[in-house]
C-alpha cells in the first residue's frame, strides 16, 4: 500500500502557505528551500517521503486553483523579478504581461505541472508520485 499525504487546499491562501502545506505534511521538521526547485526535489525523496513513492491527494483543490490563480502568478512573478539576473528580467517582465492578461500557466499550475513529473508519464515517473485532485 501506498503512503498518501493529504493537503488541504482550504489552508492555501498563497505559494508561501502552500510550502508551508509541504512542510507539515510531507516533510514535518525538515528543513528545504521552499520555493519551486526545492519542492522539485521533495519529489523525488531523500527528505523522508517513502522510497518506493507515495500519493499526494489534495483536497479542496478547487479552492486552491482559485487563490493560486492569476493575481498570485503576478504576486510571484514580481518577487521572482526583484531577485533575478538582469539578463532574465525582459522574460519574467513578459510573463507578469501574460500574467496580467490572464494568460499562460498560474501559480497552481506551476505546481501541478512539478507534481506530473513524478507521476506516471512524466519525465522522473520512477518516483512513483500519485496524484489525486478533489
Amino acid at each position: 500500500m501506498t503512503t498518501e499525504y493529504i493537503i488541504d487546499g482550504s489552508r492555501i491562501t498563497s505559494l508561501e502557505s502552500f510550502f508551508d502545506e509541504i512542510s507539515c505534511v510531507l516533510i514535518p521538521g525538515a528543513y528545504w528551500g521552499r520555493n519551486l526547485d526545492a519542492f522539485n526535489d521533495i519529489l523525488r525523496g531523500g527528505f523522508g517521503t517513502p522510497a518506493e513513492g507515495f500519493t499526494i491527494r489534495w483536497s479542496h483543490s478547487a479552492v486552491s486553483r482559485e487563490r493560486l490563480s492569476y493575481p498570485e502568478t503576478v504576486r510571484q512573478l514580481e518577487r521572482r523579478l526583484q531577485r533575478c539576473h538582469p539578463s532574465n528580467q525582459d522574460g519574467v517582465s513578459r510573463e507578469i504581461a501574460d500574467a496580467h492578461a490572464a494568460v499562460g500557466p498560474t501559480a497552481f499550475d506551476w505546481l501541478i505541472e512539478i507534481i506530473r513529473i513524478h507521476c506516471p508519464g512524466g519525465r522522473e515517473a520512477t518516483d512513483n508520485v500519485q496524484l489525486v485532485l478533489e
